[in-house]
Protein backbone atom coordinates (compact mmCIF):
# COMPACT_ATOMS: atom_id res chain seq x y z
CA UNK A 1 0.00 0.00 0.00
CA UNK A 2 1.09 3.51 -1.23
CA UNK A 3 2.21 5.93 2.04
CA UNK A 4 -0.05 8.74 1.60
CA UNK A 5 0.89 12.13 2.71
CA UNK A 6 -1.57 15.13 3.53
CA UNK A 7 -0.30 18.51 3.82
CA UNK A 8 -2.35 21.15 4.92
CA UNK A 9 -1.54 24.58 3.23
CA UNK A 10 -0.09 27.47 4.94
CA UNK A 11 -3.63 29.19 5.11
CA UNK A 12 -4.76 26.64 7.19
CA UNK A 13 -1.99 26.42 9.58
CA UNK A 14 -1.90 29.83 9.99
CA UNK A 15 -5.71 29.84 10.66
CA UNK A 16 -5.66 26.88 13.05
CA UNK A 17 -2.45 28.46 14.74
CA UNK A 18 -4.60 31.68 15.50
CA UNK A 19 -7.57 29.30 17.39
CA UNK A 20 -5.48 27.00 19.22
CA UNK A 21 -3.34 30.22 20.47
CA UNK A 22 -6.85 31.64 21.40
CA UNK A 23 -8.09 28.99 23.24
CA UNK A 24 -4.62 27.68 24.86
CA UNK A 25 -4.23 31.77 25.91
CA UNK A 26 -7.50 31.53 28.64
CA UNK A 27 -6.00 28.45 30.56
CA UNK A 28 -2.22 27.57 29.95
CA UNK A 29 0.08 27.72 33.01
CA UNK A 30 2.62 30.51 33.29
CA UNK A 31 5.45 28.30 32.56
CA UNK A 32 3.93 27.49 29.22
CA UNK A 33 3.06 30.69 28.11
CA UNK A 34 6.57 31.41 29.33
CA UNK A 35 8.28 28.43 27.26
CA UNK A 36 5.83 29.60 24.01
CA UNK A 37 7.27 33.68 24.35
CA UNK A 38 11.26 32.03 24.60
CA UNK A 39 10.36 30.15 21.24
CA UNK A 40 8.91 33.57 20.35
CA UNK A 41 11.77 35.79 21.21
CA UNK A 42 14.27 33.53 19.56
CA UNK A 43 12.29 33.61 16.07
CA UNK A 44 11.74 36.99 16.39
CA UNK A 45 15.41 37.50 16.47
CA UNK A 46 16.27 34.62 13.74
CA UNK A 47 14.03 36.98 11.86
CA UNK A 48 15.49 40.12 12.25
CA UNK A 49 18.74 38.68 11.08
CA UNK A 50 17.58 37.34 8.09
CA UNK A 51 15.76 39.93 6.62
CA UNK A 52 18.40 42.04 5.41
CA UNK A 53 19.99 39.19 3.56
CA UNK A 54 16.64 38.27 2.22
CA UNK A 55 16.68 41.87 0.62
CA UNK A 56 20.20 41.72 -0.68
CA UNK A 57 19.63 38.14 -2.30
CA UNK A 58 16.73 38.78 -3.60
CA UNK A 59 16.93 42.40 -5.07
CA UNK A 60 20.47 42.04 -6.43
CA UNK A 61 19.78 39.70 -9.04
CA UNK A 62 16.20 41.02 -10.24
CA UNK A 63 17.28 44.35 -10.56
CA UNK A 64 20.71 42.59 -12.45
CA UNK A 65 18.68 41.03 -14.60
CA UNK A 66 16.30 43.17 -15.71
CA UNK A 67 18.61 45.83 -16.69
CA UNK A 68 21.20 44.15 -18.65
CA UNK A 69 18.12 43.03 -20.86
CA UNK A 70 16.38 46.64 -20.66
CA UNK A 71 15.13 47.40 -24.24
CA UNK A 72 12.62 50.47 -23.85
CA UNK A 73 9.89 48.32 -24.39
CA UNK A 74 11.05 46.20 -21.23
CA UNK A 75 11.56 49.29 -19.40
CA UNK A 76 8.10 50.85 -20.48
CA UNK A 77 6.30 47.31 -19.09
CA UNK A 78 8.23 48.15 -15.72
CA UNK A 79 7.38 51.66 -15.16
CA UNK A 80 3.72 51.46 -15.70
CA UNK A 81 3.66 48.11 -13.18
CA UNK A 82 5.16 50.21 -10.77
CA UNK A 83 3.19 53.06 -11.26
CA UNK A 84 0.33 51.00 -10.89
CA UNK A 85 1.40 49.05 -7.57
CA UNK A 86 2.21 53.11 -6.25
CA UNK A 87 -0.98 53.72 -7.27
CA UNK A 88 -3.04 51.07 -5.41
CA UNK A 89 -1.13 51.31 -2.63
CA UNK A 90 -1.71 55.21 -2.24
CA UNK A 91 -5.40 54.05 -2.58
CA UNK A 92 -4.92 51.72 0.19
CA UNK A 93 -3.74 54.32 2.50
CA UNK A 94 -5.70 57.27 2.04
CA UNK A 95 -8.88 54.56 2.05
CA UNK A 96 -7.51 52.85 5.37
CA UNK A 97 -6.56 56.38 6.86
CA UNK A 98 -10.15 57.43 5.99
CA UNK A 99 -12.32 54.26 7.58
CA UNK A 100 -10.44 52.27 9.37
CA UNK A 101 -10.51 54.40 12.78
CA UNK A 102 -14.42 53.92 12.54
CA UNK A 103 -14.05 50.51 12.98
CA UNK A 104 -11.35 50.03 16.03
CA UNK A 105 -12.73 51.43 19.08
CA UNK A 106 -9.74 53.88 20.88
CA UNK A 107 -10.42 51.61 24.47
CA UNK A 108 -9.15 48.25 22.19
CA UNK A 109 -6.15 50.31 20.74
CA UNK A 110 -5.16 50.90 24.55
CA UNK A 111 -5.43 47.52 25.40
CA UNK A 112 -3.12 46.72 22.26
CA UNK A 113 -0.52 48.81 23.44
CA UNK A 114 -0.30 47.15 27.16
CA UNK A 115 2.96 45.33 27.34
CA UNK A 116 2.59 41.52 27.26
CA UNK A 117 2.08 39.32 30.80
CA UNK A 118 4.69 36.35 29.80
CA UNK A 119 8.25 37.07 29.93
CA UNK A 120 10.65 34.29 27.85
CA UNK A 121 12.78 32.35 29.93
CA UNK A 122 16.22 33.40 28.20
CA UNK A 123 16.74 35.56 25.43
CA UNK A 124 19.67 35.51 22.73
CA UNK A 125 20.52 38.69 20.93
CA UNK A 126 21.08 38.01 17.10
CA UNK A 127 22.30 40.96 15.29
CA UNK A 128 21.41 41.36 11.62
CA UNK A 129 24.94 42.01 9.63
CA UNK A 130 23.32 45.08 8.31
CA UNK A 131 20.69 47.18 8.49
CA UNK A 132 17.87 47.25 6.71
CA UNK A 133 18.19 50.47 4.60
CA UNK A 134 21.46 49.45 4.02
CA UNK A 135 20.85 46.48 2.81
CA UNK A 136 18.52 48.27 0.53
CA UNK A 137 20.53 50.65 -0.80
CA UNK A 138 23.38 47.92 -1.50
CA UNK A 139 21.00 46.03 -3.57
CA UNK A 140 20.32 48.32 -5.89
CA UNK A 141 24.07 49.34 -6.14
CA UNK A 142 24.84 45.95 -6.77
CA UNK A 143 22.11 45.37 -9.31
CA UNK A 144 22.58 48.55 -11.25
CA UNK A 145 25.87 47.76 -11.78
CA UNK A 146 25.59 44.25 -12.38
CA UNK A 147 23.58 45.43 -15.19
CA UNK A 148 25.67 48.11 -16.29
CA UNK A 149 29.15 45.97 -16.19
CA UNK A 150 27.67 42.83 -17.27
CA UNK A 151 29.33 40.87 -14.92
CA UNK A 152 28.16 37.26 -15.19
CA UNK A 153 30.22 35.42 -12.62
CA UNK A 154 28.73 37.84 -9.96
CA UNK A 155 25.49 37.58 -11.40
CA UNK A 156 25.26 34.00 -11.16
CA UNK A 157 26.98 34.20 -7.12
CA UNK A 158 24.04 36.20 -6.56
CA UNK A 159 21.76 33.76 -8.05
CA UNK A 160 22.99 31.00 -5.69
CA UNK A 161 22.66 33.20 -2.72
CA UNK A 162 19.17 33.72 -3.90
CA UNK A 163 18.53 30.06 -3.83
CA UNK A 164 19.87 29.56 -0.05
CA UNK A 165 18.14 32.21 1.32
CA UNK A 166 14.89 30.87 -0.33
CA UNK A 167 15.83 27.70 0.63
CA UNK A 168 16.18 29.40 4.67
CA UNK A 169 12.78 30.96 3.88
CA UNK A 170 10.81 27.56 2.69
CA UNK A 171 12.72 25.16 5.47
CA UNK A 172 12.90 27.31 8.50
CA UNK A 173 10.84 30.18 8.61
CA UNK A 174 7.72 29.28 7.41
CA UNK A 175 7.39 25.80 8.70
CA UNK A 176 7.87 27.68 11.91
CA UNK A 177 5.75 30.81 10.69
CA UNK A 178 2.39 28.86 12.71
CA UNK A 179 4.25 28.17 15.92
CA UNK A 180 5.01 31.64 16.11
CA UNK A 181 1.79 33.08 14.93
CA UNK A 182 0.27 30.40 17.91
CA UNK A 183 2.64 32.19 20.47
CA UNK A 184 1.30 35.94 19.74
CA UNK A 185 -2.28 35.48 19.95
CA UNK A 186 -1.78 32.70 23.07
CA UNK A 187 0.48 35.85 24.77
CA UNK A 188 -2.47 38.29 23.38
CA UNK A 189 -5.42 36.12 24.64
CA UNK A 190 -4.13 36.04 28.34
CA UNK A 191 -4.31 39.48 28.69
CA UNK A 192 -7.68 39.80 26.76
CA UNK A 193 -6.62 41.31 23.18
CA UNK A 194 -7.50 38.44 21.08
CA UNK A 195 -11.27 39.26 20.91
CA UNK A 196 -10.65 42.97 20.12
CA UNK A 197 -8.08 42.20 16.85
CA UNK A 198 -10.14 39.44 15.74
CA UNK A 199 -13.20 41.94 15.38
CA UNK A 200 -11.22 44.47 14.03
CA UNK A 201 -9.51 41.85 11.60
CA UNK A 202 -13.10 40.96 9.83
CA UNK A 203 -13.92 44.34 9.37
CA UNK A 204 -10.38 45.23 7.66
CA UNK A 205 -10.49 42.19 5.72
CA UNK A 206 -14.10 43.03 3.82
CA UNK A 207 -12.46 46.80 3.01
CA UNK A 208 -9.54 45.82 1.51
CA UNK A 209 -11.89 42.83 -1.12
CA UNK A 210 -14.06 46.06 -2.13
CA UNK A 211 -10.93 47.86 -2.26
CA UNK A 212 -9.28 44.98 -4.76
CA UNK A 213 -12.47 45.23 -7.12
CA UNK A 214 -12.11 49.03 -7.10
CA UNK A 215 -8.16 48.62 -8.25
CA UNK A 216 -9.44 46.23 -10.46
CA UNK A 217 -12.06 48.30 -12.10
CA UNK A 218 -9.80 51.20 -12.02
CA UNK A 219 -7.32 49.45 -13.96
CA UNK A 220 -9.11 48.46 -16.80
CA UNK A 221 -10.87 51.89 -16.92
CA UNK A 222 -7.61 53.10 -17.75
CA UNK A 223 -7.17 50.38 -20.41
CA UNK A 224 -10.38 51.17 -21.64
CA UNK A 225 -9.48 54.69 -22.28
CA UNK A 226 -6.18 53.95 -23.95
CA UNK A 227 -7.46 51.42 -26.17
CA UNK A 228 -10.63 52.60 -26.71
CA UNK A 229 -12.86 49.62 -25.82
CA UNK A 230 -15.42 48.57 -22.99
CA UNK A 231 -13.31 48.31 -19.98
CA UNK A 232 -16.37 45.70 -18.37
CA UNK A 233 -16.07 43.65 -21.27
CA UNK A 234 -11.98 43.32 -20.71
CA UNK A 235 -12.31 43.14 -17.23
CA UNK A 236 -15.08 40.09 -17.94
CA UNK A 237 -12.51 38.11 -19.96
CA UNK A 238 -9.68 37.94 -17.56
CA UNK A 239 -12.32 36.37 -15.25
CA UNK A 240 -10.83 32.89 -15.82
CA UNK A 241 -7.32 34.10 -14.90
CA UNK A 242 -9.00 35.87 -11.69
CA UNK A 243 -10.47 32.99 -10.29
CA UNK A 244 -7.65 30.44 -10.83
CA UNK A 245 -5.27 33.02 -9.33
CA UNK A 246 -8.09 32.89 -6.17
CA UNK A 247 -7.59 29.28 -6.35
CA UNK A 248 -4.11 28.57 -6.72
CA UNK A 249 -2.63 31.57 -4.73
CA UNK A 250 0.32 31.84 -7.33
CA UNK A 251 1.14 34.44 -9.84
CA UNK A 252 3.65 31.79 -12.17
CA UNK A 253 0.83 28.82 -11.90
CA UNK A 254 -1.76 31.07 -13.17
CA UNK A 255 0.58 32.48 -16.30
CA UNK A 256 -1.04 29.99 -19.06
CA UNK A 257 -4.60 31.04 -18.19
CA UNK A 258 -3.70 34.61 -17.74
CA UNK A 259 -2.12 34.38 -21.20
CA UNK A 260 -5.07 33.04 -22.68
CA UNK A 261 -7.17 36.03 -21.24
CA UNK A 262 -5.05 38.64 -22.45
CA UNK A 263 -5.17 37.06 -26.01
CA UNK A 264 -9.35 36.81 -25.45
CA UNK A 265 -9.14 40.40 -25.40
CA UNK A 266 -7.21 40.99 -28.61
CA UNK A 267 -3.67 41.81 -27.27
CA UNK A 268 -1.06 40.39 -30.29
CA UNK A 269 0.58 36.88 -29.48
CA UNK A 270 3.78 38.20 -29.16
CA UNK A 271 3.08 41.34 -26.86
CA UNK A 272 1.01 38.79 -24.42
CA UNK A 273 4.21 36.15 -24.34
CA UNK A 274 6.56 39.05 -23.34
CA UNK A 275 4.07 41.16 -20.72
CA UNK A 276 2.13 38.52 -18.79
CA UNK A 277 5.50 36.15 -17.69
CA UNK A 278 6.88 40.02 -16.75
CA UNK A 279 4.29 40.92 -15.21
CA UNK A 280 3.82 37.81 -12.82
CA UNK A 281 7.16 38.84 -11.68
CA UNK A 282 6.90 42.76 -10.93
CA UNK A 283 3.40 43.85 -10.72
CA UNK A 284 2.10 43.51 -7.52
CA UNK A 285 -0.88 46.41 -7.05
CA UNK A 286 -2.90 43.78 -4.79
CA UNK A 287 -0.03 42.54 -2.32
CA UNK A 288 0.88 46.80 -2.43
CA UNK A 289 -2.46 47.61 -1.43
CA UNK A 290 -3.02 44.21 1.19
CA UNK A 291 0.31 45.25 2.92
CA UNK A 292 -0.62 49.19 2.99
CA UNK A 293 -3.71 48.74 4.34
CA UNK A 294 -2.78 46.19 6.69
CA UNK A 295 -0.19 48.71 8.49
CA UNK A 296 -2.28 51.57 8.62
CA UNK A 297 -4.90 49.20 10.37
CA UNK A 298 -2.29 47.75 13.08
CA UNK A 299 -0.80 51.49 13.34
CA UNK A 300 -4.43 52.62 14.49
CA UNK A 301 -4.96 49.57 16.42
CA UNK A 302 -1.68 50.03 18.63
CA UNK A 303 -2.65 54.07 19.20
CA UNK A 304 0.52 55.34 16.70
CA UNK A 305 0.28 58.16 14.86
CA UNK A 306 -0.37 58.19 11.16
CA UNK A 307 1.79 60.29 9.72
CA UNK A 308 0.78 61.23 5.77
CA UNK A 309 4.35 61.60 4.35
CA UNK A 310 6.13 58.94 6.12
CA UNK A 311 3.20 56.35 4.95
CA UNK A 312 3.54 57.63 1.64
CA UNK A 313 7.41 57.15 1.31
CA UNK A 314 6.86 53.49 2.82
CA UNK A 315 4.39 52.82 -0.40
CA UNK A 316 7.10 53.67 -2.85
CA UNK A 317 9.60 51.95 -1.35
CA UNK A 318 6.95 48.90 -0.43
CA UNK A 319 6.03 48.94 -4.22
CA UNK A 320 10.17 48.48 -4.82
CA UNK A 321 10.48 45.62 -2.58
CA UNK A 322 7.81 44.00 -4.75
CA UNK A 323 9.78 42.95 -7.24
CA UNK A 324 11.26 40.35 -5.12
CA UNK A 325 8.64 39.25 -3.72
CA UNK A 326 7.82 36.17 -6.28
CA UNK A 327 10.86 34.43 -4.97
CA UNK A 328 9.83 34.32 -1.53
CA UNK A 329 8.14 31.17 -0.21
CA UNK A 330 4.87 32.47 1.46
CA UNK A 331 4.13 35.84 -0.06
CA UNK A 332 5.49 39.53 -0.50
CA UNK A 333 5.23 39.87 3.08
CA UNK A 334 8.06 37.98 3.99
CA UNK A 335 9.89 40.67 1.75
CA UNK A 336 7.92 43.55 3.06
CA UNK A 337 8.82 42.94 6.44
CA UNK A 338 12.31 45.34 6.53
CA UNK A 339 10.19 48.24 5.30
CA UNK A 340 7.66 47.49 7.86
CA UNK A 341 10.37 47.49 10.90
CA UNK A 342 12.73 50.33 9.29
CA UNK A 343 10.19 53.07 7.79
CA UNK A 344 6.88 52.30 10.16
CA UNK A 345 8.55 50.98 13.26
CA UNK A 346 6.71 47.73 13.39
CA UNK A 347 7.63 45.64 16.57
CA UNK A 348 7.60 41.91 16.60
CA UNK A 349 4.34 41.64 17.31
CA UNK A 350 2.86 43.77 14.99
CA UNK A 351 4.84 41.68 12.38
CA UNK A 352 3.12 38.83 13.40
CA UNK A 353 -0.48 39.98 13.31
CA UNK A 354 0.93 41.46 9.37
CA UNK A 355 1.80 38.14 8.57
CA UNK A 356 -1.63 36.51 9.79
CA UNK A 357 -3.65 39.43 8.15
CA UNK A 358 -1.77 38.93 4.69
CA UNK A 359 -1.97 35.36 4.22
CA UNK A 360 -5.26 35.04 4.82
CA UNK A 361 -6.31 37.74 2.19
CA UNK A 362 -3.66 35.89 -0.30
CA UNK A 363 -5.52 34.73 -2.69
CA UNK A 364 -7.23 37.62 -3.14
CA UNK A 365 -4.18 39.47 -3.56
CA UNK A 366 -2.57 37.18 -6.13
CA UNK A 367 -5.93 37.63 -8.05
CA UNK A 368 -6.00 41.46 -8.73
CA UNK A 369 -1.91 40.79 -9.23
CA UNK A 370 -2.72 39.10 -12.08
CA UNK A 371 -6.32 40.40 -13.49
CA UNK A 372 -4.41 43.18 -13.44
CA UNK A 373 -1.31 42.25 -15.78
CA UNK A 374 -4.31 41.99 -18.82
CA UNK A 375 -4.66 45.69 -18.43
CA UNK A 376 -1.01 46.79 -18.44
CA UNK A 377 -0.71 44.22 -21.47
CA UNK A 378 -3.69 45.95 -23.42
CA UNK A 379 -1.80 49.37 -22.68
CA UNK A 380 1.57 48.02 -23.92
CA UNK A 381 0.14 46.41 -26.88
CA UNK A 382 -1.50 50.13 -28.04
CA UNK A 383 1.89 51.86 -27.10
CA UNK A 384 4.25 48.98 -28.69
CA UNK A 385 3.86 50.31 -32.43
CA UNK A 386 5.64 53.77 -30.84
CA UNK A 387 8.46 51.64 -28.85
CA UNK A 388 9.09 49.41 -31.27
CA UNK A 389 9.57 52.20 -33.58
CA UNK A 390 11.93 54.15 -31.14
CA UNK A 391 14.04 51.53 -30.76
CA UNK A 392 14.21 51.00 -34.20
Amino acid sequence: MKHLSFRLPLLARILIAILLGIAFGYFSPLWFARLVATFNALFSQFLQFVVPLLIVCLITPAIGALGRNAGRLLLLTAAIAYLDTVISGLIAFGVGAWSFPALIDPQAAVVLSENVSAEPFFTLQIPPVLGVMSALVLAFMLGLCIASLGLQRLQGAFLELRAVIETVIARAVIPLLPLYIFGIFLDMASVGKAASVVSVFLGIVAIIFLLHIFVLCYEFAVAGIVTRRNPFRLLYRMLPAYFTALGTSSSAATIPVTYRCTQANGVREETAGFTVPLCATIHMSGSCLKITACAVALLIMHGQPIEPWTLVGFVFLLSIMMVAAPGVPGGSIMAALGVLQSVLGFDAEMQALMIALYIAMDSFGTACNVTGDGAIALVIDRLRPQADKSEA
